[in-house]
């Protein structure tokens, strides 16, 4: 049997270094990265090769083919899921056995699986925030004709995002990319979602990793109704007076701040014209940090370039530039504000959390700065003063998203360093 590996050229040389004649779960250590990993019917596995960390899954040849296809497939359509790398098939013991093939993934940065995340007792109000991230999550895969299958919190990957979290497809195993989907399937994939998650919180619950105040069988029933209320926002008609036009523009809104850009409306008025109906027609995710990254270059998760774009509007008014081009007021922003606070971070302290969530950090520890002072504190001196009395003292990523170093095998975290700043 012949060793195939399908991947780019480059990643394809570095995979060649690995033992692929081993059983996934028999490889020695120094091949490996330990990092929390999920639940999974499958072997999983971390490794490096280059500066870049991979996950290694062990699966049957037409799961880990179906799996790469659609992982690539949502990738394509710019869905928060894990990267496809390859997969490696062919592969056979040293005695002639064969070994089922290894579905390859780039780990995703500064991400933890639920189970690292409540290692920590979770207050209830961070549980209802990680819930709104994957209801976030479903209604964007369900826009887009994917049904998922076994959605859960084992199949997803959380990141921190200014105070919240975004959630990332990490399994598509089960999955399935149509034109559209219909309710039904739109339902018994959130259905699917509810008893997934029940059991997901039961299990934690029993562990002692929920607050007194969480319940279970309540949270995933949150799912359910969370889903509907963004699901009939992102599509539903709204009916209103002619002169109430006004409420076109609040509903616009309505779906940015929950990350969503209107690109067509459908309008619709009665025959005598007193009543107007509008249904947003292509809703794409992703408004603040994409327009965050056309005006900076600042790759951020949607909360964040929320909240620093929020700074840059803070900026221009005090700058008194609202008449300027806000592309030259950006770049200046970027140079005046943003570029100090990361050059007053110590290369040591890089790994710990990303770039924007430290900025939205220093912001807030800059509020609390100048409410004690009485007086506006500067974005400098907070910078400073945040790395000294807040982000000296903070673990590396594993520990600031809530796990712990109890396990090593399961959870000890890996830094990676920003790139240079000049």
């Amino acid at each position: 049997m012949e060793l195939r590996i399908l991947a780019t050229p480059h990643e394809q040389q570095a995979l060649l270094d690995l033992p692929w004649d081993m059983p996934l779960e028999d490889w020695p250590e120094w091949y490996l990265v330990a990092l929390p990993r999920g639940i999974s019917r499958h072997v999983v596995r971390f490794t490096r090769l280059e500066g870049r960390v991979y996950a290694l899954k062990e699966v049957v040849q037409s799961f880990a083919d179906r799996e790469y296809r659609l992982l690539r497939d949502l990738e394509r359509l710019d869905v928060p899921s894990v990267q496809a790398v390859g997969v490696i098939s062919g592969r056979e013991a040293p005695d002639g056995e064969p070994l089922d093939p290894i579905l390859v993934t780039r780990h995703l940065q500064f991400s933890l699986p639920y189970r690292a995340l409540f290692a920590r007792m979770m207050r209830r109000e961070t549980v209802e925030r990680l819930i709104d991230a994957l209801v976030v999550l479903i209604a964007r895969l369900h826009l887009l004709g994917f049904y998922w299958g076994d959605c859960s919190l084992s199949n997803t990957l959380f990141r921190r995002d200014a105070g919240a979290f975004a959630a990332y497809l990490v399994d598509a195993e089960t999955g399935e990319l149509h034109n559209r989907l219909s309710d039904g399937q739109r339902e018994h994939d959130i259905d699917i979602a509810r008893v997934n998650i029940a059991g997901e919180m039961m299990d934690l619950a029993a562990a002692g990793y929920l607050d007194d105040t969480v319940d279970p069988i309540a949270t995933s029933d949150h799912v359910v109704e969370r889903y509907h209320t963004l699901w009939s926002e992102l599509t539903e008609w709204e009916a209103f007076d002619v002169n109430e036009r006004w409420r076109i523009a609040r509903r616009v809104e309505r779906l940015n701040d929950l990350g969503f850009d209107v690109a067509e409306l459908d309008i619709v008025t009665d025959i005598g014209g007193r009543t107007v109906r509008v249904q947003p027609k292509v809703v794409d995710p992703g408004h603040h940090s994409r327009r965050l990254l056309r005006l900076t270059g600042i790759d951020a998760q949607e909360n964040q370039a929320r909240r620093l774009l929020n700074d840059l509007d803070a900026y221009t008014a005090e700058t008194d530039q609202q008449g300027e081009d806000e592309e030259i007021v950006a770049n200046a922003w970027v140079m005046d504000c943003f570029e100090p606070v990361m050059r007053a971070i110590p290369r040591e302290f890089r790994g710990k959390l990303e770039a924007p969530e430290i900025y939205h950090e220093v912001l807030e520890h800059r509020w609390y700065l100048s409410e004690q002072a009485g007086h506006d504190v500067g974005i400098e001196e907070a910078a400073q003063d945040y790395v000294e009395s807040v982000l000296r003292h903070k673990p590396d990523e594993l520990a600031i998203l809530g796990g712990t170093s109890g396990d090593p095998e399961e959870t000890q975290p890996f830094r990676i360093p920003w790139d240079e700043l000049g």
